[in-house]
């Protein structure tokens, strides 16, 4: 056993499997230090171009020998990134990190405005470890979340103006490459299956600010999520079956009517998080399992309950475990980067905040 120090309150944590379905577990202020710690590091690493990149630049302590990019900054890492300070209280016009969050924004525009409008890539830049995993295209969804996020709250009409423009961009490119079957499962990649689920989740964001979204490429991926099949094996596309449960769970999950229709496949879902096979993912802590988990804390707060309360206060707690000394987290397997996996983590942790974008402007 290992006991984690928080303040005055004193943690025996169990490992990071065996901690989960511990009902007795302390509850944990995620406003404390350990998120204020990840910001500042996230800052502490932002690029010159305003961008980020799998490690913020620099060698990783935490795994000698981790072969690392050295390719320069890119733009999932960024939205990823970005996304984090938004969560964590900053926008373009507010904040302590109003200056980095505009930066990064800034960052991802110029990028999006220079791609090809038929093309579902935003970026030139490719084979990046988060690309490798999670999708080639995984830029484009996490930009589209980030700019749904910050539409209409830049501080100043020209800004909102491009920010909406790119958004309407990323949208199309994402609505004309939707694929048969319902998903953006393309291309390969260890877990495609959450780049559908961040791509599904972004076209939704974005129809909540008003833009123009397919009702039929919203009911395809539905159709996809429910064909899988709730506690179904994996398909060879999804990576392990925590993926594919965390995607069903917040695509099933997004509104009140949503959550009445799919009650029984969201209990089913929900049921498998006692068994600590199902949330240990692929067997070990990589960037995938924190973005499932970052799917799960969003799904069950808008369910609450004593499911959420049990969940936030098991899944914070592994959370402290894990975080190293310098504020970061970093993944065991699969994504390492400490950006992304520290991002997905600070938004796990922040999860039962209301957002700190209010959605304005649902009607243009």
């Amino acid at each position: 056993m290992t006991a984690v120090k928080i303040g005055a309150l004193t943690i025996v944590a169990l490992g990071a499997c065996a901690i989960l379905g511990n009902p007795n577990t302390p509850k944990i202020d995620a406003a404390a230090p350990h998120v204020d710690k990840a910001l500042q590091w996230l800052v502490s690493v932002q690029g010159n171009d305003g961008g980020w990149g799998q490690d913020g630049g620099g060698t990783s302590f935490v795994r000698a020998g981790e072969r690392l990019e050295t390719s320069g900054n890119d733009v999932a890492n960024t939205a990823v990134a970005t996304l984090a300070l938004v969560h964590g209280g900053s926008t373009p016009r507010k904040g302590q990190y109003q200056s980095q969050v505009r930066r990064g924004v800034d960052f991802i525009l110029r990028s999006v405005e220079d791609s090809p409008e038929q093309s579902l890539a935003v970026t030139k830049v490719t084979g990046t470890q988060i690309q490798r995993k999670l999708g080639p295209f995984i830029d484009t969804f996490l930009t589209s979340q980030l700019l749904s996020e910050l539409d209409g709250n830049m501080g100043d009409d020209p800004s909102n103006q491009r920010v909406r423009k790119a958004l309407e961009k990323c949208v199309r490119k994402i609505q004309a490459n939707q694929q048969q079957d319902g998903s953006w499962n393309i291309s390969g990649g260890w877990a495609p299956i959450l780049g559908t689920s961040m791509a599904s989740r972004s076209l939704d964001s974005a129809r909540q600010k008003g833009v123009r979204v397919d009702t039929a490429a919203m009911a395809k991926v539905d159709e996809y999520t429910k064909r899988a099949g709730v506690g179904a094996a994996a398909p060879a596309s999804a990576g392990v079956a925590l993926y594919q449960g965390a995607q069903a769970l917040e695509q099933l999950s997004r509104t009140e009517a949503d959550r009445k229709a799919n009650a029984r496949e969201i209990r089913a879902i929900s049921g498998q998080l006692a068994d600590s096979k199902f949330v240990n993912g692929f067997g070990s802590m990589g960037g995938e399992e924190f973005f499932s988990y970052l799917n799960i804390s969003d799904s069950l707060h808008r369910t609450g309950g004593e499911e959420w309360n049990k969940w936030n206060n098991q899944i914070k707690t592994q959370l402290v475990k894990l975080q190293n000394n310098d504020g970061t987290w970093a993944g065991h397997h699969c994504i390492t980067g400490r950006v992304a996996v520290t991002s997905a983590a600070v938004m796990t942790l922040l999860a039962e905040r209301d957002p700190v974008v209010v959605s304005v402007n649902k009607k243009k």
